[in-house]
């Protein structure tokens, strides 16, 4: 089955058309900004829909040939619409962090205990997004008063393209408001805890299977087949989990700005330091750690201290610098605390931060200080998922814009033996790495 692929992240859309695993053709891609104001992180959803009909359009005919569409998105990034279906809010990301103070009071309302065996996550500010729902209900009550719907990214996108109320597990299990350790349905106990109206939520819809059809307006928006039937869609690493066949035991590692590391697991194993969430597809659970700033910190030591090097020899020093014994920075004075977009795990956020620093510090020095904490916050994550007693195969999957040239960084500080395969643009084909479940007959919206 030929599918449109849209794969949605914080930066850009990229478009293109899969088929078993393969991509047919070039891909196109458009670009949008994520805006930030201290903690303020998000996206303007006209930019963003904007960006979908740009990519979609540079593959012209062949957009509107195709038999099916599906969404591999960035997550969370919530959202409110209005009974039309018009944003009320941003989207707004996980790394937006205005409702700590939100967070704090919903983990106390409800207790943490509670919230994992429910959850399976702890109600972290902006990366579990009933935080972010619950910040707009106490600060924007007025426009959360129009609201009819709210949801993630993958729910914006149906709503504009198809008219239909969707999300999936995966994305449901990072709302806090789903009960993801039995992958079940909206839980009323959090529902209610963070005062949101479960009216108001999107019907669940397995990731993989026919959540609407294009409309005719959108069709005309968008270069697309009025009637072309579309995915529930799913999180980016659940996609590219599907094209390494989502074995229990797989791990797969996405290394871009932020590095996610995520095993598949044939039951939840909820934990205070990880992400846990439903696959999306079939009895599958992923644990995942990440680091918030990787490829990110990497940039902004160049930007700050290399400017004048190009990006070509830049890398080339920093696989250099990793590949020196491990435990340099931690046997000196010199050491790097790697938070400088905080920590996706934490309620109250931690701050990044050189300490050791002297007048014979260079800026090299400054740049090992970070790949050595880099490597070994990577490493400790196998640690803990090992704490979890998760079964972990020892061949992994990588991907993501700096998979090949942070390797020697991020997988440097690995206890055991790994053996690595690398998959270029694994989330978006992997929307074509299952079969397409048809929607439910008789069902109406």
């Amino acid at each position: 089955m030929s599918i449109l692929g849209l794969d949605v992240g914080s930066s850009s859309v990229k478009a293109g058309i899969v088929q078993a695993g393969k991509i047919i053709g070039r891909i196109s891609r458009a670009s949008y900004p994520t805006y930030f104001k201290g903690p303020i992180a998000q996206v303007d959803p006209g930019e963003l829909l904007r960006a979908v009909g740009d990519a979609v359009n540079q593959l012209g005919h062949r957009a509107r040939s195709v038999e099916a569409i599906g969404l591999s998105v960035m997550s969370p990034a919530w959202i409110a619409m209005d009974k039309r279906g018009m944003p009320l809010t941003p989207l707004v990301t996980h790394q937006d962090r205005r409702s700590i103070q939100i967070a704090l009071q919903l983990q106390k309302r409800v207790g943490a205990r509670r919230y994992l065996s429910i959850a399976g996550n702890l109600p972290f500010p902006g990366g579990i997004s009933c935080t972010t729902a619950a910040w707009f209900l106490a600060h924007q009550p007025a426009a959360m008063r129009r609201a009819d719907l709210i949801g993630h990214l993958n729910t914006y996108l149906h709503r504009q393209l198809t008219g239909q109320r969707v999300i999936d597990p995966s994305n449901a299990s990072f709302t806090g408001l789903y009960d993801t350790v039995r992958q079940g349905d909206w839980s009323g106990v959090l529902c209610d805890a963070a005062g949101v109206a479960m009216s108001k939520l999107p019907r669940i819809y397995p990731s993989n299977q026919v959540a609407g059809f294009v409309t005719a307006p959108a069709a005309r928006r968008f270069g697309l087949t009025a009637g072309t039937p579309m995915m529930a869609g799913m999180i980016d690493t659940s996609a590219a989990m599907l094209l390494s066949g989502a074995a229990v035991g797989q791990l797969f590692n996405m290394s871009g700005s932020t590095d996610v590391l995520g095993v598949c697991a044939a039951k939840p194993h909820p934990h205070p330091k990880l992400l846990t969430r439903a696959l999306g597809v079939g009895r599958r659970w992923m644990s995942v750690g990440t680091l918030a700033a990787a490829g990110s910190a990497i940039a902004w030591v160049k930007d700050q201290f290399f400017h004048e090097i190009s990006q070509t020899r830049y890398y080339a020093m920093v696989s250099r610098l990793a590949r020196r014994s491990r435990g340099r920075a931690q046997a000196s004075d010199l050491n790097f605390e790697p938070y400088l977009a905080g920590e996706r795990t934490s309620i109250e956020q931690k701050k990044a931060s050189f300490t050791g620093l002297t007048l014979a510090t260079t800026r090299e020095d400054l740049l090992l200080a970070v790949i050595d904490a880099l490597a070994h916050a990577s490493g400790a994550r196998l640690a803990l998922l090992k704490s979890c007693r998760m079964k972990m195969l020892p061949a992994v999957m990588t991907s993501g814009g700096a998979g090949r040239s942070l390797h020697d960084v991020l997988h440097r500080d690995w206890p055991g033996h790994w053996t690595f395969r690398f998959e270029d643009e694994a989330s978006l084909r992997g929307l074509s790495a299952v079969p397409v479940v048809e929607r439910e007959s008789g069902h109406a919206d």
